[in-house]
């Protein structure tokens, strides 16, 4: 009796924070997106007032001594993606890789172990696969949420600009049409890494049917400038990752160096940090 009651309140627990989730994606106000590797970085996020934890599947990678690119294991990211919901109050959306399996039914186990673990969202990824091989992947992955009675938001990424493939001369046309399979094959929002430029986000928005996701950085458009210009989702992918071992690298290069010890001028205050994980 009581497992049946837990689980209907996970459910519908999943359900509202789905629908939250959902509601975030505008072109008014961008949901804003600074990608977690960990624990202690979703809660520094979320304390700073995210309305959703995004993780980075490159940071977790990195995190864990592997290589960004399909080389993390299925259980390793399902350990972190559990972890980092238990962890939070605000919906978590899942950077899966490819979905860390060989073919669309691995892919779907996969689904509905992020779904187990709380996510309400995940990102899966094109690279160098065919399209069709993608699409496949989003069927699988829809209807493992379905037959979980899950909702979740699917978000497709191509990779034409990020990863320069085929001719740029026809990388836009190709990007639409890598878009329109996608949407077809079930993905609620098309992610297109590597571009921030006015006129090419002026072209994704107006031919993309569903929320359109970029990732910005250093020289970007601002969020709202990006909203204005229609993205509906604007995130930091390993970003702040990078930076925070940028941060790591400096201390090192200054103590080792010069002796000094400016760069931890900067760092969170020990009882601040520690007390998100005391209120945990």
């Amino acid at each position: 009796m009581f497992g049946e009651w837990f689980a209907e309140r996970m459910i519908t627990a999943q359900a509202d924070k789905a629908r939250l989730f959902r509601s975030l994606h505008s072109t008014a106000r961008p949901l804003a997106l600074a990608n977690a590797w960990d624990v202690a970085s979703a809660r520094v996020i979320e304390a700073a007032g995210a309305p959703a934890i995004a993780t980075t599947s490159a940071g977790v990678a990195w995190s864990v001594g592997a290589a960004d690119g399909d080389m993390l294991s299925r259980e390793e990211a399902l350990g972190l993606i559990a972890r980092i919901v238990d962890a939070v109050a605000v919906p978590v959306t899942a950077d899966i890789e490819g979905g860390y399996g060989q073919d669309p039914a691995a892919v779907a186990e996969t689904v509905t172990a992020v779904i187990e673990a709380g996510a309400v969202g995940i990102n899966i990824e094109d690279g160098t696969r065919p399209p069709a091989e993608l699409a496949a992947r989003l069927v699988a992955a829809r209807r493992a949420g379905e037959q979980a009675g899950a909702d979740v938001f699917l978000n497709a990424r191509v990779d034409t600009f990020l990863f320069g493939l085929g001719d740029p001369e026809t990388r836009l046309q190709d990007t639409f049409e890598r878009a329109r399979t996608y949407v077809e094959a079930g993905a609620d929002g098309i992610f297109v890494p590597g571009v921030t430029d006015p006129a090419t986000v002026t072209a994704l928005a107006a031919e993309i049917s569903v929320p359109l996701n970029l990732m910005a950085g250093p020289g970007a458009p601002t969020v709202d400038e990006l909203g204005a210009l229609g993205a509906a989702r604007v995130s930091l992918g390993s970003g702040v990752a990078q930076a925070a071992y940028a941060a790591a690298r400096r201390a090192a290069r200054d103590l080792y160096g010069t002796g000094s010890y400016q760069v931890l001028d900067d760092a969170l205050a020990f009882p601040e940090i520690n007390g998100l994980f005391a209120t945990a």
